[in-house]
């Protein structure tokens, strides 16, 4: 469950779904976010580089509503577990972090609504 949580966030939204929110609430996102070699097959899987896992193929399978979702459905902790993850990425993996945006995100739509809402938050 914690792989598939760390997966959602690497494209900067979670799904919209209910059931990620209850995934989200029992994972150790930060367990999750310092093995590297964890986090490192998931970005390849995700950029097609690596076969996948189970949770792998359905996040690939429901990545673009989630996306276009903006996470709507999604509860606080939910989005707060989601910039955590982003930030991780944007400032310790800013090669991976490109690479997903490049594929999921090629004209930057999702990255800017994500920015927006999370520039919102902050004040």
């Amino acid at each position: 469950m914690k792989t598939l949580v760390v997966l959602l966030l690497f494209v900067g939204v979670a799904f919209a779904a209910t059931s990620l929110s209850k995934q989200l609430a029992n994972a150790d996102i930060d367990t999750v976010l310092q093995n590297q070699r964890l986090l490192s097959r998931y970005i390849q899987c995700l950029l097609d580089s690596v076969p996948c896992t189970a949770e792998g193929r359905e996040l690939k399978k429901t990545l673009p509503n989630a996306l276009k979702s903006g996470c709507s459905q999604c509860d606080a902790k939910t989005k707060e577990t989601v910039e955590k993850v982003i930030n991780h990425l944007k400032s310790k993996r800013a090669n991976d972090w490109e690479k997903l945006l490049a594929k999921y995100d090629p004209k930057g739509e999702y990255k800017k609504r994500f920015e927006a809402t999370t520039s919102e938050r902050r004040v």
